[in-house]
Order: structure tokens, then C-alpha cells, then sequence
């Protein structure tokens, strides 16, 4: 045989065992070294809604589906999911059914829309709620006003805000009480209320009665028309404002007929 051809055959065969040897070598490494996955964790991740909207803390649903499996997170821990997801989780793991607890929907507690708030200047920068707050506090000179240039809606993974005449919307049909919205705006002006609450109060203003007269010809001016109507104690004047207490308010709405500002709402049904 040419010794060039057997060097080389000798060659292609040391390769070939090298190969092999290394090929064995990285199975066994993998079996060893294999990172088991707990097949409960498909299985819980099929429950959730696969938003990722980040409303339970985490990044994605296939993150909370494997907090959840390790116990680092509840079956309910989805705050988008029906209480049912979290029955049908807990089952998945073998666990009691969790509590029920209280469906939750955004509300935006402002009123002061392009017509009825008053502004400082005219913004012409990027269309972020968080980008124009860094000037002045905003346009509006209600500095607890609705910014109203939509971060909220591109957060809400579920559609379920609209800007109407410079004012974020929730579409209540839509809203899962997710909270992406809420930890959104950089005012802290949407939160999360009982989902059955029939009253809410559009206005988050703690300046006086004077000074909100001047920003916005529909916000809060501490009257105390509402809490003195109210027949159940539902509603109360604090830091300038009036809140709504939904664990004693029945929707009877007698504090929306009787504000002279018309910013105590109804819910649309």
C-alpha cells in the first residue's frame, strides 16, 4: 500500500475513534449532567393565558409556571386567569383549591380630558407618558392628572384601554385586572377596584379647592356634598379628594347624582 495512503487512512481512522470517544463522552456528560424538568410545569403553563403581561411579578407565564410548581408561587398567582385557573392548577399539584378571592378591573381615576383640564405648554416629544413627565410634570397643570399619550394602552397585553379626547379608557369587558397598566403610569392613577364596584371617582387632585379651579373645571374641590349624602358611609374627603370605601358601598349612587362636579361615575355596563 502507498505510505501516503496508508497515513492518511491511519489518520481518518485515529479522527474517527476520537470522534466516536468524544461523541460518548458528551451523552454520558449529558445524561449526567441532565437538568430534570418537572413535567407539571407544561402542564401548569397550558392553564395560564400566555399574555405574558407581567401583572404576577414575573417575566413571562412559563417563568410563574415554574415558580409556581417549585412553590415559589401561588396557583392564583395569575392575576389575568379566572378563579377557576387557579382550581384547575391546584389540582395539577395535588393541593386544596385556593380561597376565591375578588376579581379585580383597572379604573382611571381622572375625568380632566383635553376639554375640561388645563395645560402649561404644548408637547411635541416622543408619545410616552413617562417621556413627557420628565418635563414639568407633564402638560397638564394638574400634576395627578391623566398624561393621556398612552403608555398604559401599550403595556395592556389584553387591549383593553383606548385613549378617548386625551384620556385613557378601560374597557371593562376586556380587563383581566392584570395591573400591567397600573405599575405603567407614571402618574399612579389607575388602580385596581373590585370588578362588580357600580361608583368610582374620577379624581386623584390633593391641591385645594382654589388651585383645582384653576387646573381643571372638573376635579375634586373637597366639597363634602358626596360624604354628607352618602346613607351608608361609603365615601369620604381624604387629602383633598374624595374616596370610595367598596367594602361598605352598596352602588346605590347617590353620591353621583349628588356631586356638583359630575366626577363621581357610574359604571357603564
Amino acid at each position: 500500500m502507498n505510505p501516503t495512503l496508508q497515513t492518511i487512512l491511519i489518520a481518518c481512522a485515529c479522527f474517527a475513534a476520537l470522534g466516536l470517544l468524544f461523541g460518548l463522552l458528551l451523552a454520558v456528560a449529558s445524561k449526567v449532567f441532565e437538568v430534570k424538568k418537572d413535567e407539571r410545569a407544561e402542564q401548569v403553563l397550558a392553564c395560564l393565558p400566555g399574555a405574558n403581561c407581567g401583572g404576577c411579578g414575573y417575566v413571562g407565564c412559563a417563568q410563574l409556571a415554574e415558580a409556581i410548581v417549585k412553590g415559589e408561587a401561588s396557583p392564583a398567582a395569575c392575576t389575568a386567569s379566572p378563579h377557576q385557573t387557579a382550581v384547575d392548577i391546584a389540582a395539577i399539584l395535588g393541593q386544596e383549591p385556593p380561597a376565591r378571592t375578588v376579581r379585580k378591573r383597572a379604573q382611571v381615576m381622572c375625568s380632566g380630558d383635553l376639554s375640561t383640564a388645563r395645560f402649561k405648554y404644548a408637547y411635541d416629544g416622543a408619545s410616552d407618558c413617562v417621556a413627557a413627565t420628565q418635563l414639568g410634570g407633564g402638560t397638564k397643570l394638574c400634576l395627578n392628572g391623566c398624561i393621556g399619550f398612552g403608555t398604559c394602552v401599550s403595556k395592556c397585553a389584553f387591549h383593553a384601554i383606548s385613549l378617548e379626547n386625551g384620556l385613557a379608557k378601560v374597557d371593562y369587558h376586556k380587563c383581566t385586572g392584570c395591573g400591567a397598566c397600573v405599575k405603567a403610569c407614571p402618574k399612579g392613577i389607575i388602580r385596581l377596584i373590585p370588578y362588580d364596584a357600580v361608583c368610582w371617582v374620577g379624581c386623584m387632585s390633593v391641591s385645594d379647592a382654589k388651585t383645582t379651579n384653576q387646573q381643571c373645571s372638573v376635579g375634586c374641590i373637597s366639597c363634602r356634598i358626596c360624604e354628607k349624602n352618602c346613607p351608608f358611609d361609603a365615601i369620604h374627603v381624604e387629602n383633598g379628594r374624595a374616596v370610595i370605601d367598596y367594602d361598605k358601598c352598596t352602588g346605590c349612587s347617590v353620591c353621583v347624582s349628588k356631586c356638583p362636579r359630575k366626577i363621581i361615575h357610574k359604571k357603564e355596563r
